[in-house]
């Protein structure tokens, strides 16, 4: 190890940067004021090492108290350096841990290649789980099988394999969206200022752009990729559910893509945003599913989708907390932006309460039968998110809350479309 330039960041538990020395300055070819509160220390980091090792120094950093070896950074301008480094966490005067130390020194004698560290083939396909937001999905498979729910409770025998090609147009199509949405979060800059906190992939899109993990010109590839192949699996659909299926796809593709894309530019115009996510994953997507089961735009289909659009709704409410900082510096007016933290917490309360009530109501006067009730038990999950949004609403401990929410909607539309499904034959 060579000795010559020794560089000493600071970052709190997010990785935002706190402390830059003069050292990490020659060594990266920042200043202070560009990195410090601005950047985390994943930038200085390619992506995939990022995603298949950090994690794991960090962690044993906290357990045996440093963590240390070789791997590549990246300066300002993206060229590799090939260093050694030394993470130790960094705690306060109660001796509660507040974050990390990184201690790095170039190594003159060796080529990036010789200490870049080995990236496996699960975090090559990781990466590409990041860059999709595959895991959230589930946004998409809860109304199209509470649409077929619906339809098995109107005595159709449920196709599944119609099921399964609706379950793939959609996910092509919510592919489409996230992944155009985070390219033109980039370009807007949104994304690169969101250094309030980390969520875990909640806030910020997918930060794949951010993080290296993909050009933004790969990434809007990706996007055309997958609103085309949406349209590919669409055809088949149209052929056997009639125009109205082509009129709800077109819906859902152009609020999606123009969701964060000029000149509308949905998710900034004061409610548009959250108003759209709800209509497209709730009643719009819920009525297609059934319509391809039954050939015909059923109401029921409309009103089971109520309740499952307002908590994806909740769900993108809550993620737009840890956005609200990123967001009003680039003119993005969600409605956190235009309430404001404190006062928006209220309508996080509005948004679960309306769903629940929804389902209470449609069971009580016969549109679905009382076993649609079980939905109920998701409250939990809805009480404990609300006690941390109340509590948290501007720091990372909000993270529980996020992550609730998505349950709640998940459990919700699960237990919903069992209780559609099987009420009519109990």
């Amino acid at each position: 190890m060579e000795d010559k330039v020794k560089s000493i960041i600071t970052c709190d538990l997010d990785g935002k940067v706190e402390t830059f020395s003069e050292g990490a300055e020659k060594l990266f070819s920042y200043t202070k004021n560009d990195v410090i509160g601005k950047k985390r220390v994943s930038d200085f980091s390619p992506g995939e090492v990022v995603l298949g090792h950090v994690v794991n120094w960090l962690k044993i950093a906290v357990e045996k108290g440093a963590w240390e070896g070789e791997t590549v950074f990246l300066d300002k301008n993206k060229a590799e350096i090939p260093c050694h480094i030394k993470i130790t966490p960094t705690k306060n005067k109660q001796g509660e841990q507040i974050g990390y130390c990184g201690v790095t020194t170039p190594l003159k004698n060796k080529t990036p290649d010789e200490v870049r560290p080995k990236i496996s083939f699960f975090t090559k396909v990781f990466k590409w789980m990041v860059i999709m937001r595959l895991p959230f999905l589930s946004a998409t498979f809860v109304p199209i099988f509470a649409g077929a729910a619906v339809a098995a409770m109107l005595g159709e025998t449920v196709s599944w394999g119609w099921l399964g090609l609706t379950l793939l147009g959609g996910a092509f199509l919510h592919i489409g969206t996230n992944t155009s949405n985070d390219y033109f979060d980039h370009k807007s800059g949104t994304d690169a200022l969101n250094y309030n906190y980390s969520n875990e992939g909640l806030n910020g899109g997918s930060r794949s752009i951010q993080m290296g993990l993909i050009t933004p010109k790969g990434m809007l590839t990706v996007a055309i990729v997958a609103f085309a192949l949406s349209a590919a699996v669409g055809v088949p659909l149209i052929m056997k559910s009639g125009i109205p299926i082509l009129w709800l796809g077109l819906t859902g593709f152009l609020s999606g893509l123009f969701y964060t894309a000029p000149p509308f530019k949905f998710s900034s115009r004061r409610g548009m945003g959250e108003l759209l996510i709800g209509l497209n994953f709730g009643p719009l997507m819920v009525a297609g599913s059934t319509l391809v089961q039954t050939g015909s735009l059923a109401p029921e289909a409309f009103l089971a989708g109520i309740p499952i659009g307002l908590l994806i709704a909740a769900v993108v409410y809550m993620n737009e907390f840890p956005d609200h900082d990123s967001d009003k510096a680039t003119g993005k007016n969600t409605l956190i932006v235009v309430l404001g933290p404190e006062r928006a917490r209220a309508g996080y309360v509005a948004l679960i309460g309306s769903a629940f009530v929804s389902i209470i109501v449609m069971a009580l006067n016969g549109t679905f039968p009382m076993l649609s009730l079980i939905a109920l038990l998701a409250i939990y999950f809805g009480f404990t998110a609300t006690k941390t949004l109340y509590k948290y609403y501007n720091n990372r401990l909000l993270q529980p809350a996020n992550w609730g929410t998505i349950i709640m909607h998940s459990v919700t539309g699960i237990l919903l479309t069992v209780g559609i499904w099987l009420g009519n034959s109990i």
